[in-house]
């Protein structure tokens, strides 16, 4: 599944051009001054995006790298017009945002379930001559052409929708958490990057409510800048309406790789600081030491909160420790009003730096091909002569 998981698409896309306008003058045996009667181009095709809650990545989009809509027709005589052509409408799963292939820009997002967002236009169909006969000139010699076809190379990336995003580095207990609390089965190991992809899972709450959490790969410091997994996931934190930080009890300082984490987010999208945020401190069930085995103080959640300025909580997933109470405080923050639309301005992308970062815009090295020839000495097309190929 990990693997199926497609969250980038760089695609070629390119609407229909509009069909030309007729030239023609009608003739008939009884009629010898029919006029005009040149029909009108068809329109050409659109290429539209179309919102699927079905779809939850880009995988079929990933070796599609050609989106091609159809041309409209050209006008017939006897006012005929032509056929207009065939929209191409790309499925994309909620939450895809679509930038410039060439500038980064940003140029639209797909939110909700049966969304239509029409990418590139379809040219115009042209008109006949039929439309240009005036008093003065009754037979007029000329159509119009068609409008030419728009083409563009975009980026897609699917930023995934949920109501609360877990952040932290590798390790910080982020998808036990998530099995714990839903019924999602994320990867769970002793040794950092474990999980590759988001992973989502759906959190009961009293009486019958839930809410959505996000399993978001690990951040290190210097991811803003394509370090580790990069810019791959950062994208996903956008979605979420509460980020949710996790710093396991066991480090020594608590406070520092939470600003860290924070200084990540800034540097990425400093939009991303005006969400709610809640500190969950994991694996409060293991003694806390340090390097050298010595114990460490105890942690003072109070004061640790007044100082952040966001609520601190212990938990352990282990023992279930705390695990209502991170419950309780995420449904309040989900359910301020501040916190019930998630909007976010996208900022351009670099696109040179989201390509390197990505593994499948990594082209494979070609094989090379060396001869015993081609190393010792340079090439003697003499000595090769007269044996059958040259003739």
């Amino acid at each position: 599944m990990a693997t199926n998981f497609i969250d980038y698409v760089k695609i070629y896309c390119r609407s229909g051009k509009g069909g030309a306008g007729c030239m023609h003058l009608h003739r008939a045996k009884y009629l010898p001054k029919g006029g005009p009667d040149g029909g009108d181009g068809g329109k050409g095709g659109s290429v539209i995006l179309h919102g699927n809650r079905n779809l939850w990545t880009l995988l079929h989009l990933k070796y599609q790298k050609h989106i091609m809509a159809t041309d409209g027709g050209k006008g017939g005589q006897s006012r005929s017009f032509g056929k207009d052509g065939e929209d191409k409408i790309i499925e994309v799963p909620c939450g895809t945002v679509v930038y410039d292939g060439e500038t980064g820009e940003f140029i639209c997002e797909v939110k909700e379930h049966d969304e239509r967002v029409v990418l590139l236009k379809g040219g115009r169909g042209g008109l006949g001559n039929w439309h240009f006969r005036t008093a003065t000139n009754q037979a007029p010699r000329y159509a119009q052409p068609g409008e030419p076809a728009q083409e563009r190379t975009v980026i897609m990336q699917l930023k995934v929708l949920a109501d609360v995003g877990l952040v932290g580095f590798p390790n910080a207990g982020k998808s036990t958490l998530l099995s714990v609390v839903s019924a999602a089965k994320p990867e769970i190991a002793d040794y950092p990057f474990t999980t590759l992809t988001p992973q989502l899972g759906i959190v009961s709450y009293r009486d019958g409510r839930s809410f959505c959490m996000a399993d978001i790969p690990g951040i290190i410091e210097g991811a803003s800048e394509g370090k580790g997994l990069g810019l791959r996931f950062l994208r996903h934190i956008e979605r979420n309406a509460v980020l949710l930080f996790m710093v396991p009890a066991t480090s020594e300082d608590i406070q520092a790789e939470y600003e860290i984490l924070l200084r990540e987010l800034e540097k990425y999208n400093p939009e991303l600081l005006t969400k709610a945020r809640i500190l969950a401190v994991s694996k409060t069930d293991v003694p806390r030491l340090d390097e050298e085995g010595n114990e460490l103080p105890d942690i003072d959640f109070e004061a640790l909160s007044q100082k952040i300025g966001i609520p601190v909580l212990p938990i352990s997933s282990l023992t279930g420790e705390g695990i209502d109470a991170l419950k309780d405080a995420l449904w309040v923050e989900l359910n301020k009003e501040q916190n019930q639309v998630i909007e976010i301005s996208h900022a351009p992308i670099d696109v040179t730096l989201i390509e390197r970062d990505e593994p499948e815009a990594q082209e494979d090295e070609e094989e090379h091909t060396i001869y015993l020839n081609e190393v010792e000495e340079e090439w003697d097309l003499d000595k090769y002569k007269g044996i059958g190929w040259d003739e």
